[in-house]
């Protein structure tokens, strides 16, 4: 029909969680778009960070990879690793193309948008911050951690994140996004080093404290050692409200069915289990609680099933 426009959804995360949502997302009549963390250190994002001072490509890479339309070849190409080569050696060729082309037209957020037309990406895609900026954690025992690679590694239990330096903004667009968003997704991913760097901006906090739109977090199926070893759905919720106070999320999206056999056993060996949703908490919580089988039971290493949030996400609306 004429005049009507489609729904405008928004997804804030980073790490594997996200491109997940964004792939079964992306074939909906919906306006799409992405608020991806930069705050990763290792790999082949911590040497480009270091060398051109410029926010991490990584989970910049592979949402512009999920959200592409282009021959597979093509793909290929962009997500190449270089095993061998004196410099080159664990590179990803997107990531150097987007260290490239932020040196190109002098801007992040910039060499986004242009690679982002090159590889006919549907949706926008927004980095949180358009700097350089370094996540750090507290610990309960008083301890400080630097570096986003380095917290799950301490293997103590996490008081709170934050980023440095001080203060990060996060950038315009995307703070717009979430106020004129129809329904805002907080994606699973790691739960203080992906999810919560996203959100710890005051100025996003206050974007989701006062966009209209239903704010939904997808929870993850399992814990992960090194940042949420035994916590709950509850636990993950209030890691989150902890740090951007109460009311901002307002849905929970939970798997409701077990994990068993084969591939619990092979995370059982990185003491990770499964986390459980202890609905009176939540309930105490004023959140509204979505039990779904969202898991993608082809695969050896647990993931949601895209299509399968995809279409919960959409009904939402």
């Amino acid at each position: 029909m004429e005049g009507t426009k489609n729904p405008h959804v928004v997804v804030l995360g980073g790490g594997t969680g996200m491109p997940v949502l964004l792939r079964g997302l992306k074939d909906y009549p919906i306006d799409l778009s992405a608020i991806v963390t930069v705050a990763d250190d290792g790999g082949s994002s911590g040497r480009l960070r270091t060398e051109m001072a410029i926010p991490a490509p990584g989970d910049i890479r592979n949402v512009i990879a999920a959200l592409s339309d282009v021959e597979p070849m093509l793909m290929d190409l962009f997500q190449h690793r270089f095993k061998n080569g004196n410099g080159l050696s664990g590179h990803s060729m997107g990531n150097l193309l987007l260290a490239a082309m932020t040196s190109v037209t002098g801007d992040f957020y910039n060499g986004i948008k242009e690679i982002s037309r090159v590889l006919n990406v549907k949706g926008k895609i927004y980095p949180i911050a358009n700097q350089n900026m370094f996540l750090h954690a507290e610990m309960t025992d008083g301890t400080i951690i630097s570096g986003e690679s380095n917290i799950p590694l301490a293997n103590k239990k996490i008081r709170r994140v934050f980023l440095k330096p001080e203060p990060v903004f996060p950038l315009p667009e995307a703070v717009q996004a979430i106020e004129e968003a129809d329904l805002v997704v907080i994606a699973p991913g790691s739960l203080y080093t992906s999810t919560l760097p996203n959100l710890i901006m005051p100025q996003i906090g206050d974007a989701l404290q006062n966009t209209n739109s239903k704010v939904v977090y997808v929870c993850n199926v399992m814990t992960q050692e090194g940042e949420t070893s035994g916590y709950s759905a509850a636990d993950h919720v209030q890691a989150i409200t902890d740090h951007i106070g109460q009311g901002c999320i307002h849905s929970i999206i939970v798997n409701n069915k077990p994990i068993q056999g084969d591939v619990r056993a092979i995370y059982a060996e990185e003491n990770a289990a499964p986390v459980i949703y202890d609905t009176d908490r939540l309930i105490g919580m004023g959140l509204e609680i979505i039990e779904a089988d969202i898991v993608d039971r082809q695969r050896k290493m647990l993931r949601h099933d895209t299509s399968k949030v995809a279409k919960l996400l959409y009904s939402l609306l």
